[in-house]
C-alpha cells in the first residue's frame, strides 16, 4: 500500500506537517507496514522553510538581522540539501509578529532585514533562492531590503533616504554603484499566490496597509509612495513594475524582487510540488490524501487540493480530501476535476472553537483515517 499524504495546513489550528502526521497514524493503524510519502504544503507564508526542509532535506540557520521597528532581531532561514539554495520567509525579518500592535505603523516599518538575510545567504555559498512573501508589517516596496543589498535611493536634493513606507514619496533616482556583486550571480523564485498590483484601490497600500496600523491618511500617504517608485523604476530600469502580477504582495516587496531581482512570480505549492516531484509519487501511488481546513469556493480558486486531485485525476489514481468543514455547494464541483471523495472529520456537533482546538483535530484526523482505510482494506479484501 502506498499512500502519499499532500495536506495543507488547518489554518489558525495545526500546520500541514502535524496534519500528515495524524493521518499517517491513521493509515498504519490499518495497515502497519504501508509506504506512505507525506509532502507537506508551502504557499509562501509561515512554514515555507520548515515546508521545503522536510520535503528535500536541508538545514536551518540563524543569524542577527535588522527588524521591521529597526531594531535587532534574530532571522531564521533555510539552507537545503544541494548547499546552494536558500528558502526565506520575509516574515522572519519584517513580519508583523514582530510589531507589538501599538507600535504598527507601515510608514516606519522596513524590509531591511530581508535582505540582510540574503547576504548572510549568498555568503553560505547560496545562489538559488525560494522566497516565501507573506504576513509583512512593511509597505515600503522592498526598498529596505534592496538598501541592504547595496542599490541606494536619494532625494531631489541628492541625499539619501531613510528607512521605511514614508520614503517612498522622497524618492528622485537610484544609485547601482554599490550593488553587491553576487546578486548577478542568484536566482529568485517567489512563492505567493497574491496578484495584486504595486498602487491603487487593489495595490498594497489599500487591500493590506490598514492590517499592519495604517489609517486612511497613512493608507494615501503609502499609496502615492508606491506611484513615486514605480514611476521612478520605469525611468531608471525602463521596467512597468505597477503592471507585473504580484507586485504589490507583501507590502510591494513582490516589486523589488520581480523588478530588480529578476525574480519570478509563482504560487508557492507549484515550486515546491516540482521540487519534490510530486507528480512522480502520485503516479505509482495506491491513494492519496490530501485536504485543508475549509473546502469551499476558495479551494477551486487554485489551492493545493485542487492542484492534487487534477494529478490524480492524470494517471486515474484515487484521492480523498479530508476538511474541518465543507461547502456542499460550493465543492461538489471538484468530482469532475479529479476529486474521488471528501469527507468533514467533525464527528459530533460542536462550536468552532472547539473544533479547532489541535488535539481535536489531530485526533479526528487520525479516526476518520482510520476508519476509511478499514474501508478500503474490507473492499481490497473483496476484490
Amino acid at each position: 500500500m502506498r499512500v502519499v499524504i499532500v495536506i495543507d495546513s488547518f489554518k489558525g489550528c495545526v500546520s500541514s506537517l502535524e496534519a500528515s502526521k495524524a493521518i499517517s497514524d491513521g493509515v498504519t493503524a490499518v495497515f502497519p507496514n504501508a509506504d506512505i510519502d507525506v509532502v507537506p504544503l508551502a504557499d509562501g507564508g509561515e512554514g515555507t522553510v520548515e515546508a521545503f526542509i522536510h520535503a528535500v532535506g536541508g538545514q536551518l540557520i540563524s543569524t542577527e538581522v535588522t527588524g521591521p521597528l529597526g531594531e535587532k532581531t534574530i532571522g531564521t532561514y533555510g539552507i537545503l540539501e544541494d548547499g546552494r539554495t536558500a528558502v526565506i520567509e520575509i516574515a522572519a525579518a519584517c513580519g508583523l509578529p514582530l510589531v507589538p500592535l501599538k507600535k504598527r505603523n507601515p510608514l516606519l516599518t522596513t524590509s531591511y532585514g530581508v535582505g540582510e538575510l540574503i547576504i548572510h545567504a549568498i555568503e553560505n555559498g547560496c545562489r538559488d533562492f525560494i522566497i516565501g512573501l507573506g504576513g509583512s508589517a512593511t509597505n515600503d516596496a522592498g526598498v529596505g531590503m534592496l538598501q541592504a543589498l547595496g542599490f541606494n535611493f536619494f532625494t531631489r536634493e541628492n541625499k539619501r533616504i531613510g528607512l521605511g513606507g514614508k520614503e517612498l514619496r522622497n524618492i528622485a533616482k537610484v544609485d547601482f554603484t554599490h550593488v553587491l556583486p553576487g546578486l548577478k550571480q542568484c536566482t529568485f523564485r517567489v512563492a505567493c499566490d497574491v496578484t495584486n498590483p504595486l498602487y491603487g484601490n487593489n495595490g498594497a497600500a489599500y487591500v493590506f496597509a490598514p492590517q499592519k496600523g495604517a489609517n486612511e491618511h497613512m493608507v494615501k500617504e503609502l499609496d502615492e509612495g508606491l506611484k513615486n517608485f514605480a514611476n521612478v523604476t520605469r525611468r531608471e530600469l525602463q521596467i512597468e513594475i505597477q503592471h507585473i502580477k504580484g507586485a504589490g504582495a507583501a507590502g510591494g516587496l513582490g516589486a523589488a524582487f520581480l523588478g530588480y531581482l529578476n525574480g519570478v512570480l509563482a504560487p508557492g505549492t507549484d515550486i515546491l510540488f516540482k521540487m519534490v516531484l510530486l507528480e512522480e509519487k502520485i503516479k505509482k501511488a495506491d491513494m492519496i490524501i490530501t485536504g485543508e481546513g475549509k473546502i469551499d469556493g476558495q479551494t477551486s480558486m487554485g489551492k493545493a487540493p485542487l492542484g492534487v486531485a487534477k494529478l490524480a485525476k492524470k494517471y486515474e489514481k484515487p484521492v480523498i480530501a479530508l476538511a474541518g468543514s465543507i461547502s456542499r455547494d460550493e465543492a461538489s464541483w471538484l468530482h469532475e476535476v479529479g476529486m474521488t471523495s471528501y469527507f468533514s472529520i467533525l464527528n459530533k456537533p460542536m462550536s468552532l472553537d472547539e473544533a479547532m482546538k489541535p488535539h481535536i483535530t489531530l485526533q479526528n484526523l487520525t479516526h476518520h483515517t482510520e476508519q476509511l482505510f478499514r474501508l478500503l482494506k474490507t473492499t481490497r479484501n473483496c476484490n
